[in-house]
């Protein structure tokens, strides 16, 4: 028995030859699942995206592969992955591709699955906090709020190829939602925001940008739509950032002075014991 767990709480088998796509949050290691730590511990190989915090990599017992993308960048080609987990998978091993956030929300988990199934390989979805609910909560914002906002929209910063998202996307989405969460939004803030005051979202609309969330490292930096883009021009390169725009931004000021953040640390040895399988 293993004092992760409750005793009472028996995890499903991960068989040899099966892949399961694990979301592990958007960094704080409390955030996982019970069903991702149980993949963790008992997977032969873990397939890794960069921003995965190393926290979360150490509860790994198995072959650590970093297979990770940044702001455009891929160091591995997204069929190439596709290919390997396929492989990994028909070698009998237990695959685990861990993705920070979501496998399912611009993680391309639906691609991998896509693969898999094609291949006829075995494969679990395991959920993972979205990086837009995560960073949102543990900087104080709450995406709705009864009064002030009933709407959210989930957008990617970057399209294919690191380009800005789509004009008339953008132009759609400043009418539909009362807050937007914008994912990968660094590089193309400023740019984001001048498309959204153009299509009547107001100026002085606030705006924040939190890097590194529900991690030691958070930050968040707040400023208004007309702004944004020279807030973002403050953050180092590669650093993670979400850009949430909306009437529940003032809330951070109210909230955060009393709000708990402080994330789960893992102490030496950083691995666990497996969960059995």
């Amino acid at each position: 028995m293993n004092a992760v767990l409750p005793a009472r709480l028996v995890p499903p088998p991960f068989d040899p030859g099966s892949v399961w796509l694990v979301g592990a949050g958007p960094g704080d290691p409390g955030l996982l699942t019970l069903h991702a730590l149980h993949a963790l511990t008992v997977a032969d190989v873990v397939l890794h995206d960069a921003l995965v915090a190393p926290e979360i990599l150490d509860l790994a017992n198995g072959r650590l592969i970093d297979v990770g993308k940044r702001a455009g960048k891929h160091r591995s080609p997204q069929l190439r992955i596709n290919q390997r987990l396929i492989v990994l998978a028909r070698q009998n091993l237990r695959v685990v591709r861990l993705k920070g956030g979501d496998p399912l929300v611009f993680g391309r988990g639906g691609e991998e699955a896509l693969a898999l199934a094609a291949a006829g390989i075995p494969f679990r979805i395991v959920p993972g906090i979205s990086a837009g609910l995560g960073a949102t909560a543990g900087a104080g914002m709450p995406l709705t709020h009864r009064t002030l906002a009933q709407s959210v929209a989930l957008i990617p910063g970057l399209g294919a190829g690191g380009t800005p998202p789509d004009d008339a996307a953008l132009a759609a989405l400043a009418r539909g939602a009362d807050v937007l969460v914008v994912y990968m939004a660094r590089a193309h803030a400023g740019r984001i925001a001048e498309r959204l005051i153009a299509a009547g979202r107001p100026h002085d609309e606030a705006v924040a940008l939190v890097t590194h969330a529900t991690t030691p490292h958070q930050q968040v930096a707040t400023a208004t739509l007309a702004t944004a883009g020279e807030a973002a021009a403050a953050i180092p390169a590669g650093a993670p950032t979400l850009l949430v725009i909306g009437p529940v931004v003032a809330l951070r000021d109210m909230l955060a002075a009393c709000q708990q953040t402080e994330p789960m640390r893992l102490t030496p040895p950083a691995r666990v014991a497996g969960l059995g399988s």
